[in-house]
């Protein structure tokens, strides 16, 4: 048995329980590991077995393939859908040949799409319902009372569990919520070292404000804290190194990673590497207990002096 196991915590007080780290799906397709409904419900099982329960897709992702892809290895896997919780998007319309309809990409929220993304989700992947539907992108089209009434009937349904958004500045989740009588229990957003602005645009401030844990995509700032050649980011790995040592690690992307989950918004970074090896070192994130001064360390790496 594995001695590490990543801990769990609520997103919000009347949301659901998630794993502190989630497993995105949308580049299974191209994993050596993940590719195929068999090896990817073996993937799913070596996740559940060191604490990485929460997976993360969208209706887009894989060329609107990917929640088929998971759907078979959930049929594969001898658990099913058991001891793990499913997080799906809605919004984003993109144009390809799964979506002959669409003659420019666009964002749609209304009550219409959502309650047809929804049912299309659901059997993609094979199960009743989702635990957590997040609306992907802001509409700037659709009333914030349309798409909290289609919102309440699927949880109403049975259908979700839970619900949130991504994406979205401060101001369009405190409208959306102004509409809801269930919370929001998330909004997923880009944010890392390298991509620092919810530090400042309120997005963090207002996760504290409503007691609704953000979830992190690109955690990783999309690779570009590994690439030595990119001498913008070398202080970073300079710093994220020195702290690192100090913890007894050489591992920069765990240390990244533990930066997140220092900050009391509680985020919960989702990881996009299909290499299980990859995230169990990451996984080791969640013991490495940074102090103020290492974290001020790291911040002042990436943006030069404090003011």
């Amino acid at each position: 048995m594995n001695s590490l196991r990543v801990p769990r915590q609520r997103l919000h007080a009347g949301g659901p329980e998630f794993s502190r780290l989630a497993w995105g799906v949308w580049r299974a397709q191209r994993g050596e590991e993940t590719s195929s409904p068999s090896k990817l419900a073996a993937f799913v099982d070596r996740c559940v077995e060191i604490g990485i329960t929460s997976f993360d897709l969208a209706d887009i992702y894989g060329g609107y393939e990917i929640e088929g892809l998971f759907g078979a290895a959930l049929k594969a896997r001898a658990a099913g859908r058991r001891g793990i919780e499913i997080v799906s998007k809605f919004g984003v319309c993109n144009v390809g040949p799964a979506r002959p309809g669409n003659r420019v990409k666009h964002y749609d929220a209304s009550r219409a799409h959502i309650v047809a993304t929804v049912e299309n989700s659901l059997k993609a992947i094979g199960t009743d319902h989702l635990d957590l539907l997040l609306v992907h992108r802001p509409d700037f089209l659709a009333p914030a009372e349309e798409t909290a009434g289609a919102l309440e009937a699927l949880v109403a349904a049975g259908k979700v569990r839970a619900v949130g958004v991504s994406n979205h500045a401060p101001h369009q989740v405190s409208l959306l919520q102004s509409k809801l009588s269930l919370p929001i229990v998330t909004n997923q957003i880009e944010l890392s070292i390298l991509a620092r602005a919810p530090l400042l645009d309120g997005s963090l401030a207002h996760a504290q404000e409503t007691g609704a844990a953000p979830m992190i995509w690109s955690p990783l700032g999309g690779g570009r804290l590994f690439d030595e050649a990119d001498a913008a980011t070398a202080p970073v790995r300079e710093a994220l190194r020195e702290v690192g040592a100090r913890h007894g690690t050489d591992d920069i992307a765990a240390v990244a990673i533990a930066w997140l989950l220092a900050l009391p918004s509680r985020p919960v970074p989702v990881l996009g590497s299909t290499r299980f090896e990859r995230l169990r070192a990451l996984a080791a994130s969640c013991r490495i207990d940074l102090d103020r001064q290492d974290w001020y360390r790291i911040l002042a790496s990436a943006q030069g002096k404090l003011p």
